[in-house]
């Protein structure tokens, strides 16, 4: 280091030295003391405002809540001066009534574009509203936001919804009906008809021959007199008090009488006529007004709302085909209701009658031959699955539920204990009895090799291949001696088919249940038109699913013979037996056989559907045919001679008593057929509920019908009671164990 640079270096200590003993003589002198070291005070963080979503985010939330109908979301979304100047339920209210009277059924918003300035901004978009009356309208539209706080929120007025109702303005839809077409049976015969309703009544205190009245009246509308009179007994005297509504020609047969009795009234009014209603009721159903539960459905579909709609069979089916479609103008209106543009305009397109496959006659006849009792009637026509006739009992006349004087028969029928509203032919479910043999036997023949002719079985009248303790019973006590296939059928042996049902659950338990739904049983038919119930065939899946156990060899012994877990519908019956009749081809049921055409739709022609065919050699169809034939025609052995003697028409067909399981309960009679026999043009079934033997009630039915259809006298067939298929009470001591509607597990 230099002479220069350590004389720097000392100077810088002396100077460091003099500053040191001067803190430090300053450090003890009272009163004075050096400055503390500064204190550092925190600082709060600033303080940044949120930044308020985009007016876009505002906008687009309001219309997709106007697309889902989310009418809260949408109001939330409102200025508060908007919101007082309409409450939530009113906002929402605006919006329905324009949807409604514009039948909109669906709403599409698109957004275009958001200018923004300031704390104000202007949404574009387009909105489009698809309707059922005037096709898909399309507008332009703005939506005002104003930033309130931190959110966009929409200035909202009507014009939101369409911009030409801003200010104050509403939709209108002004409608122009056409009348409703008709439904006919094959021939052109009227089943559900446009035409004048007659309301029969009373004024008490004008009536100056009462017993003529009473007698007049209970003769023209079928009521007792004791019921005429209670229903204006207490009525004042001065009122018009209805009585009943009667078909306009029994009016005019019945002028001269009714117009010469001091205190009878009659009114006429257009509206839907029912003629034969009674034997059309299932079928045509009735029109009501639309229910109130389902008025904006309707009224987006272009209904005004106070139409007369279809409720119940072809009448609602065809609601769309019959009613055909309003004409109608949709305008904006002040609401003093002066119009101020018109929106949009459709032309009415009148509707199209429905011709069914049905003869009115027919249909009219068979009714009556079932009469009052619980059951169906089916007739299929076996070469196109055509329904000839279609019987539910008790049945019921539809104009109860049209006619102004209707109320007291509509209160009978619907607290009716015996359901009449319900169609059994289609809806109602029962185990068939022996029916059921004929899909056994055609699964012995095909599964199991069995021959009609040469596989032998021994009846005693009792059956114990599973068990003493399962022991079951043939309906003859005394059994049917050695018996071949073919004759079991015929005779309706039980013990047969107790042994063909255990032989088929050897091979396979699927298989008996796998055969009868190829036959068409426990599955959906198909009938366009009315509801039709697919019933139950049972099988090992569905058993431990639905009831939690295995499949025993009971329950193929009891399928056997139709009974066990076994549900079918009379239409499924009818239809196993067409294909029975015709080889073996299922052809679809179908009642609707075409719809006319108008300048808008062509005609429209219902064809034959073959949608199956029978899983059984020719052969082996062959050999039921022939035993099904011997049914009514062998003496001692089949067991519905009596019930066909003399009838020159050759008939196939099966009887059936189904046991129900109900303890005193009585059976349901079955019988199955087809004619003729040698060229089978129709299929039959007949079940009649809690009746006794197939036999004895519903083979005389069948016959009965037969005759109707030929054009034949009919027979007032009052068989003597014979030895059927029903599983007869055996020995006091012995439960009967084959005919239980649930069978036993097997031990």
């Amino acid at each position: 280091m230099s002479i220069v640079s350590r004389f720097r270096m000392r100077c810088l200590l002396s100077i460091a030295t003099v500053f040191a003993l001067l803190f430090t003589a300053c450090a003890q002198v009272p009163g004075l003391r050096p400055s503390p070291e500064p204190t550092v005070v925190p600082t709060e963080e600033p303080t940044v405002t949120p930044k308020p979503p985009p007016p876009e985010a505002s906008a687009v939330a309001f219309l997709d809540g106007w697309r889902s109908g989310d009418y809260g979301a949408m109001y939330a979304l409102l200025s508060s001066e908007s919101q007082q100047a309409l409450d939530a339920d009113g906002f929402a209210r605006r919006y329905r009534n324009a949807l409604d009277s514009g039948s909109v059924i669906t709403v599409t918003t698109r957004l275009d574009t958001v200018l923004r300035q300031g704390e104000r901004a202007t949404a574009a978009y387009e909105i489009t509203l698809d309707t059922a009356l005037f096709g898909t309208l399309t507008a332009e539209n703005t939506m005002s936001l104003r930033l309130h706080e931190s959110s966009w929120r929409i200035e909202w007025d009507a014009g939101l919804i369409w911009p030409q109702l801003a200010p104050d303005r509403y939709f209108r839809t002004d409608y122009r009906i056409p009348v409703r077409e008709n439904i006919y049976d094959r021939d052109g015969l009227g089943m559900a008809t446009q035409g004048t309703i007659v309301t029969v009544g009373v004024i008490p205190g004008q009536i100056k021959d009462e017993t003529s009245v009473l007698a007049t009246l209970a003769s023209v509308t079928g009521l007792s007199e004791e019921a005429i009179q209670g229903r204006y007994g207490s009525a004042n005297p001065d009122w018009k008090i209805p009585i009943a509504d009667i078909p306009a020609e029994v009016s005019v047969e019945q002028d001269e009488t009714l117009a010469s009795l001091a205190g009878i009234y009659r009114e006429e009014k257009g509206g839907r006529t029912y003629p034969h209603g009674e034997a059309l009721g299932h079928i045509v159903g009735w029109v009501a007004p639309v229910p109130a539960e389902r008025l904006t459905e309707y009224r987006r579909h272009g209904y005004r709302g106070d139409e007369m709609v279809g409720v119940a069979g072809l009448e609602a089916w065809g609601e769309g085909v019959v009613a055909g479609q309003h004409g109608a103008t949709l305008s904006v209106v002040t609401a003093l209701g002066e119009a101020v543009t018109e929106v949009a305009h459709r032309e009415p397109q009148p509707g199209r009658a429905i011709y069914t496959t049905l003869d009115r006659r027919f249909q009219d006849e068979v009714q009556q031959l079932l009469g009052d009792r619980k059951g169906a009637v089916v007739v299929l026509d076996v070469r196109t699955g055509a329904v000839q006739a279609l019987v539910s009992g008790p049945g019921f006349d539809p104009n109860a539920f049209v006619g102004p004087a209707g109320d007291a028969l509509r209160s009978q029928i619907l607290t009716d204990p015996r359901q009449p509203l319900f169609n059994r032919a289609t809806q109602g479910t029962y185990p068939t009895g022996s029916v059921f043999k004929i899909v056994t036997m055609a699964a012995g023949m095909e599964a199991a090799g069995l021959d009609p002719i040469s596989s032998v079985f021994d009846c005693p009248g009792y059956w114990d291949a599973l068990g003493r303790a399962a022991r079951k019973y043939c309906w003859r006590p005394a059994g049917h001696g050695r018996i071949n296939l073919q004759d079991g059928l015929t005779g309706s042996c039980n013990v047969t088919f107790y042994n063909v049902g255990l032989a088929l659950h050897q091979l396979d338990p699927d298989i008996l249940p796998r055969y009868a739904s190829e036959f068409g049983l426990g599955i959906p038919v198909g009938l366009e038109g009315l509801i039709a119930e697919s019933g139950l065939m049972p099988d090992p899946e569905w058993k431990m699913n639905n009831v939690g156990e295995v499949w025993y060899p009971g329950d193929t012994v009891h399928l056997a013979i139709g009974q066990g877990y076994l549900q079918v519908t009379p239409l499924q019956v009818a239809w196993m037996m067409s294909a029975v009749a015709n080889g073996g081809t299922l052809y679809r049921p179908y009642i609707i056989e075409r719809i006319a055409g108008n300048e808008w739709e062509a005609e429209r022609l219902v064809e034959p559907e073959k949608v199956g065919t029978l899983p059984i050699s020719a052969e082996n169809l062959e050999a039921i045919q022939a035993g099904l034939l011997r049914v009514t025609s062998v003496p001692y052995l089949g067991t519905a001679t009596y019930a066909f003697a003399g009838l020159d028409i050759p008939v196939a067909g099966k009887t059936g008593t189904a046991e129900v399981g109900v303890p005193g309960a009585a059976p349901h009679s079955w019988f199955v057929a087809y004619a003729p026999a040698d060229a089978p043009e129709i299929a039959l079934v007949a079940v009649v509920e809690n009746a006794g033997e197939g036999s004895t009630v519903a083979a005389p039915l069948v016959r009965q019908v037969i005759e109707a259809y030929y054009g034949l006298p009919v027979s007032d067939v009052a068989p003597e009671a014979e030895e059927d298929d029903a599983a007869t009470t055996p020995p006091a001591e012995v439960e009967e164990q084959d005919a239980a509607a649930t069978p036993t597990a097997d031990p």
